[in-house]
This record gives C-alpha cells, sequence and structure tokens, in this order.
C-alpha cells in the first residue's frame, strides 16, 4: 500500500535552504528519527480516545452518590429537616403555577433532547447522538435497579431520604426515571458546552425540580442522587466506548501556519516514542518546509495529549512533599503561556534553547508552537565514541545558564539534550519546567542530570565535568536528592534494569564458584583415595571460602553509589543522608486503610453488648498468664538467632534487640523489619557482613522449614482429633491436594520453574554453607530449633491464655490454637503492614470463631493477645532500641 501523499499547497515552490521536499519513499528525517508523511486526514491517528478527565468526572460522581447515600443513612435529622424546610418555604405557592410549570418542563425536558438531536444530524455528528442514546439507555438501567434496592433492600433512613408518601399511601420513585436519562443524553452529547443550549438545558432541569419538589413528588436527596447518577453515567460511558477525537488534521495545522504568515510547502510528523508518563504530553512535532525560508520545528498540544500522564502528576503530587508541582489539569492556554514563557526565560538566561517564533490556537482544542529548525541528534542517540567531555561540560554549561537564573528543567534525560551538527548541546522540552525554582527542584536538576551522563560515560566523567563547571559545593549539596524517587520516570526504570542484570552476574558467580569448588574437592578426593571426616570438613570450608570470594569479586556498585563516591573524594564531608521526599508511600497508605477498616470493624463489635459483658466479666488471672508467655518469646527468639551464629555473641544483649524488634515491627512489615534488624545487630557485635547475612538467612529458611511443618502436623491432628481413627479429614486431604497441584504446575511451566530454581539456587548458594558451619556444632542446633519451637509455643500459650481470660471453659484444644496462630502468622507476614496490622486481627477472629468461639469472646481475646505481643512491647521495644543505638550495639 502506498504512504499517503504529504500535505502541501499546490505550485509552491521550495526556498533554496530548505531541506529537499519528502519523496514516497522517504522514511527519515534531517535528524535519523523515523518519521511519517502527515495526510489531510491524519489517517494514523485513532477515531476515538479515551479521556482521563471522564475518568475522574466518573469516580467524581460515584463519590458523590455515596456521600449523599451516607448523609441520608447516618444524618437522618438533617435530611427530615431540610424537607420540613423546604415544605415550609414553598408551602404558599398556587397550585396554577406549580401545574404550569410541571407541563412546560415535562414538554421541553423532552423537546430539548430532540431538538439538539436534528441539529447535530444536520451537522453529520451522528456519532454523538449515538453515544447520548446508549448513555441515555444505560441510565435508565441504572435507575431503575436503584429503585429496586432502594425498595426492597435499602435501610430505612435511604428509603425516607429518597421517597415521599403519596395521598394515596404509595412511595414515590427514590429516582426519576425519565430525568436521569435526559441528563445522561444531554451531558454525553455535549450540550453543557455549548453556551446557547446550556442555558436552556439548566432552566429545563431547575423548572422540572421545582415543579416536582413544591408537589410533593421527590425530595431533595432524590433530585440530587438522579442528577449524580445521569451525570456518573454519561461519563463512564464516554470513557468506556471513547470521545470523537477532535485532534487538528494536517490541513488545520498548515492553514494556522498560513493565519501567522508562514507559507509552508509540506509537514512532516515525527514520531516520538514516548518511554513514559513525563512524555507523553509533549505534543506531536512536525517539520515544516516553507517557500521562502529555512524549515520550522512546530509541535501541537491538544486536549487528549495534554491529559496524557495525568494520574502519574496527581500520584506525584501527594506523596511527595517539598516540591512545586505542575497542575496536573491545565488548560491549553495555560500550556501555551507557561511554555512560551520558559522558552523565552531560557534563552534570556544564555541556555541554547530552540528559538520560539510564534504561537497560535488551532481551534478550540488544540495549540501550536513553531520553533526555529535546530536539527541535530539527541543524547541517547549518540554513540559511545561521540560523548566526549566537551559535550559533557556542554551539558552542564547549559545547565548552569538555567540554574543562574533560577529556571529548573525538570526533566534532563537523554532525549532532551540535542546536539547539533557543530556539537553544540541544546536543551529541549522546557514545558514541565519551572520559573523562580526552589533550591531542592534545581538541585534535583544537578542529580538528575548526574545520573542521565553516569549512564552513558560513567559516574567518573559525569561527576569530573559537573565539579568542572559548577563546582565542588553545588555538586555535593545534590547528593541527598540523587535517590530513585527524585529522578525521573524512565530514568527510575533504566537503573531498575541494571539492577536486576547486575544481580543477576552475581548469583552466576556465585553459582560458578560453587560449582568449580566442588569440581576440585571431588578431584582432589580420587587423587588422594578416600578421605575422613576432617577431608570433608576441609572440602566445605574450601567451598565456603571460594564462595565469599566470588561474592567480593562479583559485587558492584549500583550507578548512584559511584558518583555519591567521586563526589566524596572531593567533599569527604558532604552530606549523603536522602533527604526525604515522599510525604506519603505506598504502605503507609495501605497501613491507613487496613487500620481504618479494623477501627471500625472492631469499634462496631465493641458496641455490642455481649463483647462489653464478655470484659466485665473477665478472669484477668488469666491475662496475667499471657502476660509472662509474651515476655517468654523475647528469650525465645534470641535463641532461635544465636543458634546459626557460630561466632560468640552475648546472649541478653540479643534479648535487647530482639525486645527493640518490637518497635520496629510498628514502623515497617513484620517479614522486613526484623531480618533488617537482626543484620545490622550481628554486624555490630563483629559478625562480618555477609556472614551477618547468612546467618539470618538460615535462621529464616530454618523458620520457614519449622513453620511449614508445624502447620501441616497441626493441620492433619485437628482434622483427626474429632475422629475414632487416624485418617485424616477431607478438609486435610483437599489441602494437601491443592499443595501437590500448585507445585506440579510450577515444575511443568518452564517460567515458574526457572523463576524458583533461580532464587532456591541464590538461597542456598549464601546460606547453606553458613548452615553447615552450624551443623558441625550440634550445641548451636540445638539452641537454635529449640528456640524456633519455643518461640511458637509461647506465641500459641499466649493466645490460649487470652483466650481463656474470657471464656475460662473452652473446649477449644492446644492444636487447633497453635494452627489458628500459624495460619494468621503467615497472612501477617505476607500483608505488607507494619506488624500485619488487621491482617493478623481479623485472621485470628475469623479463625476463632470458625472454629466454634463466640465473636463476642473472640475478638477481646484477640485484641488481648496482640495487646500483649505487638502494642505493648512498643515502648519498651523503643527505649532498648534508643539504649542500643547510643552505644554502637544497633
Amino acid at each position: 500500500m502506498q504512504p499517503p501523499p504529504a500535505v502541501s499547497t499546490p505550485g509552491a515552490e521550495s526556498h533554496p535552504d530548505a531541506p529537499e521536499r519528502p519523496t514516497e519513499t522517504m522514511d527519515s528525517g534531517p535528524e535519523g528519527s523515523h518519521i511519517d508523511r502527515v495526510s489531510g486526514d491524519e489517517p494514523l491517528l485513532s477515531a476515538r480516545v479515551h479521556r482521563p478527565s471522564d475518568l475522574v468526572r466518573l469516580l467524581a460522581g460515584v463519590l458523590g452518590i455515596v456521600c449523599v447515600l451516607a448523609i441520608a443513612a447516618f444524618a437522618h435529622g438533617t435530611a427530615s429537616g431540610l424537607e420540613q424546610d423546604i415544605s415550609k418555604g414553598t408551602g404558599q405557592t398556587p397550585d396554577v403555577f406549580i401545574k404550569l410549570a410541571g407541563l412546560i418542563s415535562s414538554i421541553a425536558v423532552l423537546i430539548l433532547p430532540v431538538a439538539f438531536a436534528i441539529e447535530r444530524l444536520i451537522k453529520r455528528d451522528g456519532l454523538r447522538i449515538a453515544d447520548g442514546v446508549l448513555a441515555a439507555v444505560l441510565a435508565h438501567g441504572v435507575a431503575l435497579a436503584t429503585d429496586l434496592w432502594v425498595s426492597d433492600a435499602a435501610p430505612d433512613t435511604i428509603r425516607e431520604a429518597l421517597t415521599q408518601a403519596t395521598a394515596n399511601g404509595e412511595l414515590t420513585d427514590p429516582v426519576h426515571g425519565y430525568l436521569a436519562p435526559v441528563i445522561a443524553y444531554m451531558t454525553a452529547v455535549g450540550m453543557a458546552r455549548r453556551p446557547r443550549w446550556r442555558v436552556a438545558l439548566w432552566a429545563v432541569l431547575l423548572l422540572n425540580s421545582f415543579a416536582v419538589l413544591v408537589g410533593r413528588q421527590t425530595t431533595p436527596f432524590s433530585i440530587i442522587v438522579t442528577v449524580l447518577i445521569g451525570w456518573t453515567v454519561a461519563y463512564g460511558t464516554l470513557y468506556a466506548v471513547g470521545s470523537p477525537n477532535v485532534r487538528p488534521t494536517g490541513q488545520t495545522l498548515l492553514a494556522g501556519l498560513r493565519r501567522v504568515g508562514f507559507r509552508p510547502v509540506t509537514a512532516m510528523r515525527a514520531e516520538d516514542v514516548p518511554d513514559s508518563a513525563e512524555q507523553g504530553d509533549r505534543g506531536r512535532r512536525y517539520l515544516v518546509t516553507l517557500e521562502d525560508g529555512p524549515p520550522l520545528d512546530v509541535t501541537v498540544v491538544d486536549r487528549e495529549q495534554q491529559a496524557q500522564g495525568f494520574f502519574y502528576r496527581v500520584w506525584r503530587q501527594v506523596t511527595l512533599r517539598g516540591i512545586t508541582q505542575r497542575r496536573s489539569i491545565q488548560s491549553l492556554r495555560q500550556a501555551l503561556e507557561q511554555e512560551a514563557l520558559l522558552a523565552y526565560a531560557a534563552i534570556a538566561a544564555g541556555a541554547n534553547a530552540p528559538r520560539l517564533i510564534a504561537t497560535s490556537e488551532l481551534g478550540p482544542d488544540a495549540v501550536m508552537l513553531v520553533y526555529q529548525h535546530l536539527g541535530g541528534r539527541s543524547l541517547d542517540s549518540l554513540p559511545d565514541e561521540e560523548i566526549t567531555d566537551e559535550l559533557l561540560r556542554g551539558a552542564w554549561r547549559q545547565v548552569k545558564a538555567l540554574q543562574s537564573r533560577r529556571i529548573a528543567h525538570r526533566r534532563l534525560v537523554g532525549d532532551a539534550i540535542l546536539v547539533d551538527r557543530s556539537g553544540r548541546v541544546i536543551l529541549t522540552d522546557l514545558r514541565g519546567g519551572e520559573i523562580a525554582a526552589s533550591d531542592i527542584v534545581l538541585r534535583m536538576d544537578v542529580a538528575q542530570l548526574l545520573t542521565t551522563l553516569g549512564l552513558r560515560a560513567g559516574a567518573e566523567r559525569a561527576v569530573a565535568a559537573a565539579l568542572e563547571v559548577l563546582g565542588p559545593d553545588a555538586v555535593a549539596d545534590s547528593l541527598p536528592l540523587l535517590q530513585p524517587i527524585a529522578l525521573s520516570r524512565s530514568t527510575r526504570a533504566t537503573l531498575r534494569r541494571l539492577a536486576r542484570e547486575r544481580s543477576q552476574r552475581e548469583r552466576e558467580a556465585v553459582l560458578e564458584a560453587s560449582q568449580s569448588a566442588k569440581a576440585e574437592g571431588r578431584g582432589a578426593d580420587e587423587t588422594a583415595g578416600t578421605g575422613g571426616r576432617k577431608d570433608v570438613r576441609a572440602e566445605k570450608k574450601a567451598e565456603k571460602d571460594a564462595i565469599e570470594e566470588a561474592l567480593e569479586q562479583a559485587r558492584e556498585e549500583d550507578l548512584l553509589s559511584q558518583i555519591r563516591h567521586q563526589v566524596l573524594l572531593i567533599r569527604p564531608q558532604a552530606l549523603v543522608e536522602p533527604a526525604r521526599l515522599e510525604r506519603i508511600r505506598p504502605r503507609t497508605l495501605v497501613t491507613v486503610i487496613a487500620g481504618a477498616f479494623v477501627a471500625y470493624f472492631l469499634i462496631s463489635t465493641f458496641m455490642a453488648n455481649d463483647v462489653s459483658e464478655a470484659i466485665a466479666t473477665a478472669d484477668w488471672r488469666w491475662a496475667a498468664v499471657a502476660v509472662l508467655f509474651s515476655a517468654l518469646s523475647y528469650p525465645a527468639a534470641a535463641m532461635s538467632l544465636l543458634g546459626f551464629v557460630p561466632e560468640k555473641v552475648p546472649f541478653w544483649r540479643t534479648v535487647k534487640a530482639q525486645v527493640a524488634g518490637s518497635f520496629v515491627k510498628l514502623v515497617a512489615p513484620a517479614a522486613i523489619g526484623g531480618v533488617a534488624l537482626n543484620t545490622r545487630f550481628l554486624q555490630r557485635a563483629g559478625v562480618r557482613p555477609g556472614l551477618a547475612v547468612a546467618s539470618v538467612g538460615a535462621s529464616q529458611l530454618f523458620g520457614l522449614a519449622s513453620h511449614i511443618s508445624l502447620l501441616m502436623v497441626f493441620g492433619y491432628v485437628t482434622g483427626t482429633e474429632r475422629t475414632p481413627t487416624l485418617s485424616p479429614s477431607r478438609t486435610v486431604i483437599a489441602g494437601l491436594l491443592t499443595a501437590a497441584v500448585l507445585a506440579l504446575v510450577v515444575t511443568a511451566v518452564p517460567l515458574l520453574r526457572r523463576f524458583v530454581v533461580t532464587r532456591v539456587r541464590s538461597l542456598f548458594a549464601g546460606v547453606v554453607p553458613r548452615m553447615l558451619d552450624v551443623l558441625q556444632r550440634p550445641q548451636k542446633l540445638v539452641t537454635g530449633i529449640g528456640g524456633m519451637l519455643l518461640l511458637t509455643a509461647a506465641f500459641v500459650m499466649c493466645l490460649d491464655a487470652s483466650v481463656r481470660a474470657f471464656d475460662s471453659d473452652v473446649q477449644l484444644s492446644y492444636a487447633t490454637i497453635a494452627l489458628i496462630f500459624l495460619t494468621a502468622n503467615a497472612l501477617g507476614s505476607a500483608v505488607p503492614t507494619p506488624g500485619g496490622v488487621g491482617a493478623v486481627e481479623g485472621a485470628l477472629i475469623a479463625a476463632l470463631t470458625f472454629a466454634g468461639l463466640p465473636t463476642a469472646i473472640a475478638t477481646p481475646a484477640v485484641l488481648l493477645y496482640r495487646l500483649l505481643t505487638f502494642w505493648l512491647p512498643v515502648l519498651p521495644g523503643w527505649l532498648f532500641f534508643n539504649h542500643l543505638t547510643r552505644r554502637g550495639q544497633l
């Protein structure tokens, strides 16, 4: 199929300085980037687009409906008072006026959509009418569903707020079946965006609402819910099916250029392939040749492209603090003015930037910016041999020029740095920049450019060029901002990819060293004959030494660490601690949501009379027993750790560290905080870093095996303890079969098999040699195993005592209590909330209730157990944490 012809003006002659006009087979522009001709009807553009703004309005509408129903349910007095006030205020309205208003509005609300449909059909815009009809049908269905729910299943307070009793004793419809479809239709076809139709629309809606309210045919809440349903369904329909694409075509672009005084010949679309949401709103770019002048670079920005990256920008605004983000929702006029201001400001500051020649609107939904054509190639497209030290210094000089006028670029990545034919560095993509930027934003630009140049030229050359141009102080001040969250999205993705490759190389080196050591050991045995136990020990020691040596040789610093190291060589006293930029982290958000859910569940449960009676009649002697078992868990945890550390570490100091772990669990997930604290503690106790990590890994590996074994044992016992034979129950058989099927699936699927094998190999490569050291000391092994079992027993007995504090005659066996604890503990470790908050409580209460314990007993028992094992130890944990930190033991 032949490509579409370029947009052109018939009879036009090319300027001598302009590039040669494209032929039918032309595939690349002057810079070597892929380009496509832009034909008059833009065949490459999709006919419909899904606007994020429609999705935002959909979510806002759903939230509004939920809020109105919540007010109606929980603020019944307010709803009733509002209805009474409206009735009193409109009670004196003449009946004739009410009937006349109802008649006019009923006719107008049907005629108005039909009139608008006729106008759209005359203008050949039938797709909008189809969208409106679809939205109306869906709104009618939602209205009927809401009516059924309110009539049959909704709380009485909501039913009273949305309905009125008629003269014959029947209730009015909670949602107006005709008004919601009309609102959905009008919104979907875009009547609200046309001034005259918008005035008529609101006049009819207000008149109709007045008539039905005064006539006591509905309630205020019913009107609000009806409007919100129609509005929400309309935007949901538009987002689902997409809105008609209103992007300007090539002919529109050429016409706009003529309006501002240019005489274009051809326009060719440059295909930018954005690698992140940060690049998605850069606009469509064109190379335009003129009749009598050099070519132009034209950027077209429309509403659809401007909305790209909306949710990413919102997330950055919510999560980052101390950083000014550009507005998430920005009008086209504001976007045009911001980019023009930054272009002029950058040139005024002495930086090399594209010179803005003209700007213009391309209708109501797009704008264009016309720049002088520069040519050149981006930093990402340059081969390594062309990235010279002079080029690096040129990039830093451009940033220095911007920062001298406090201008931040905010996106100093490889494709925003252009190098022309003479080697001059030009900064492009200034749209996301900032005028009068703060110090932290300017330092972020330095950190970003250090990383961008380091990825291409290495940390040493990037830092050397920055030091030469900016000076040591400016570079050192950027180190606290040298962290992934402060970098661009594409840079973070590149760093993650490099980290995966580096980790893979380290694993391969360890496995190769382990295999080589084993092969050498077998060769030595064959040469010397059969060896005794000493030879086996020597072979294992040689293998361990080879693995440690391979780890040391294969360990590589990541790029950010290399940059910090280079800067510290010049400024050893520079602050390198990362600055706190995140206002809220995903883990914090999950914790808040889980905490709110648990708080709501517990408060609603405590309001029940039976729970209050259980607390009032509790036997607190069992609570004292639970306290003793909770305290016993800390020496047991110390034993389970020291049992896998061949080196001598003080026992009671280890107990203090385990108590300090109670504080760490409050700010980190249970499966992460304890590991980090124990590793740090062992390193401070004199254990080598690699061996400390291996010891904690061995303890965790044995703990996992012990947990799974005990779970299977107690599950089997629980399933058979109530049967006359020792045959397992169907539940146990089903669980074992499920585990077997999962194992077979993992074994059969190559991707899953490689995933598991790779991680198991790396785990055994680092941990198994440490366990071999422990096996040579039976006393240590007994200590570790005994600590594991004692720790589990302490928690099980603490939970049992907590249950007996509220029900001394409980019929649950110790095996059942153990099974419940092990299951809830596994869920708490899997959920990424500090200490498993929310997951542990919910799992324990559900399991105890399923085992036959009343909810009124299970709830306070679980709360007492969690109070003793999680919340109360936080204060002593904080004291021990500070004590060990001050003494350099943590």
